[in-house]
């Protein structure tokens, strides 16, 4: 196993060893400044595919949005035959962000510092004064527009999600994912979707911290009230969480509906999570209609490195991670429905987005316990954490009291890393 040995590595980190049936993560690798920037290297900027956008977001010719991979500023352009292209968000000249609006539509690009133009595929079209003024001034004489045009990245789609990678030896996309991921995928991305809106939030903590929640199904029932309260996710549900073969990428399902009321009892009895005699309001919230064939109603999809697709109750979204220090990072909630909903259907959903985002009635507490944890292992060099539910192996789990999909991102983070 990866790490099985404790030991220094070239960054100062000191991986503890865990002989004793767990894993642990030392602190420091939240922390250390170097390790960010060696992680926008090997991670963002390494043989990843790092999602960027849906296809829904940019549906015509000339439709853009600006983004980020790691922390690489990014367009997502539409082209005039209806390609989409990712740019670096850089002006050739001298370094300018050429676009500067989070969306929009245009037929060209420009830097609003010295006017230098670019076409859709990043393509440098026009350089004022290029040729001076009055036969003095201007460019050299052997300055070629083709050469200085904006950095193309790499782009793949799958089911409308757009990658993109810096590195040319990066496995094709549906490689990268893997057969169980790409099912995953095409389960909900399954016919045309229509994009409802979206919502940003930047959180004090590291990403990885999100990258370890969203991997976790032990605290989902636990950390979130209302989940357990009126039984949207409990531990006792039938589910499972399942890794592809390198343990990057995890999918976490389950099942409403599927619990007894002994087995919740029994499990909750001394929790604060679960209060039976609670009521909403407005039941109206919780009150849904049948989405897929199957009896799945909750679906963490985690793509290493920065993507979340979720199925909650009929909210389904995109989440984005953008970093931008050791300690923040944002989060990008894109909702959609399909284009085929009906006006009932598209109800339900807009009222159930309220229970995600910066202010959900169930995700808001992510990420404070983001913040919580950030803070509390601030001055904690030389310590680390102990991840041992369901055995403390990188290893798939037909139930969910397990935090082995937590280890299989570990593991896959230290070989890139290589720590």
């Amino acid at each position: 196993m990866i790490g099985a040995k404790s030991g220094f590595n070239d960054n100062g980190i000191n991986w503890p060893d865990d002989s004793e049936g767990g894993y642990r993560v030392p602190y420091s690798v939240f922390m250390d400044e170097n390790i960010y920037r060696e992680e926008q290297k090997n991670i963002f900027r390494g043989p990843s595919w790092s999602f960027v956008a849906l296809e829904a977001e940019i549906p015509n010719r000339g439709d853009f949005k600006s983004t980020f991979i790691g922390d690489v500023p990014v367009i997502v352009i539409r082209n005039g035959e209806g390609g989409v292209n990712v740019l670096v968000n850089r002006c050739a000249h001298r370094g300018a962000a050429v676009c500067r609006k989070l969306r929009g539509n245009t037929s060209y690009l420009e830097c609003v510092y010295h006017s230098w133009a670019y076409d859709l595929d990043g393509n440098l079209t026009s350089v004022p004064f290029r040729r001076g003024m009055r036969g003095k001034g201007g460019m050299p004489s052997d300055f070629s527009m083709a050469e200085h045009g904006l950095k193309k990245i790499r782009v793949q789609i799958v089911n409308g999600l757009i990658f993109a990678t810096f590195r040319s030896d990066t496995p094709d996309l549906e490689k990268y994912l893997g057969a169980r991921m790409v099912g995953a995928i095409k389960r909900i991305f399954n016919r045309e979707i229509e994009v409802l809106g979206d919502e940003r939030q930047r959180i004090h903590g590291n990403w990885k911290l999100y990258a370890e929640n969203v991997r976790d199904p032990y605290h989902a029932s636990l950390l979130h009230l209302f989940h357990a309260t009126f039984g949207l996710y409990r531990s006792t549900q039938v589910g499972s969480c399942v890794m592809d073969e390198l343990g990057r990428h995890s999918l976490l399902v389950a099942s409403q509906g599927t619990s007894s009321e002994d087995d919740d009892e029994d499990a909750y009895s001394d929790q604060r999570s679960f209060n039976s005699k609670f009521v909403l309001q407005d039941p109206s919230l919780l009150k849904g209609k049948r989405d897929f064939d199957d009896d799945i109603s909750l679906v963490i999809l985690s793509i290493f490195p920065n993507l979340v697709v979720q199925q909650i109750s009929n909210t389904l979204a995109v989440r984005q991670i953008v970093t931008y220090s050791p300690n923040e990072f944002e989060l990008v909630w894109t909702m959609f429905g399909y284009e085929d909903d009906d006006d009932e259907m598209r109800r339900i959903r807009i009222k159930q987005n309220n229970l995600i985002g910066p202010g959900g009635l169930i995700s808001m507490e992510d990420g404070e316990a983001v913040e919580l944890v950030n803070r509390a292992i601030t001055h904690g060099s030389g310590d680390s954490s102990f991840i041992a539910m369901g055995g403390g192996k990188a290893e798939s789990a037909d139930h969910l009291i397990t935090e082995g999909a937590i280890i299989g991102f570990w593991q896959h983070y230290r070989e890139l890393m290589r720590i």
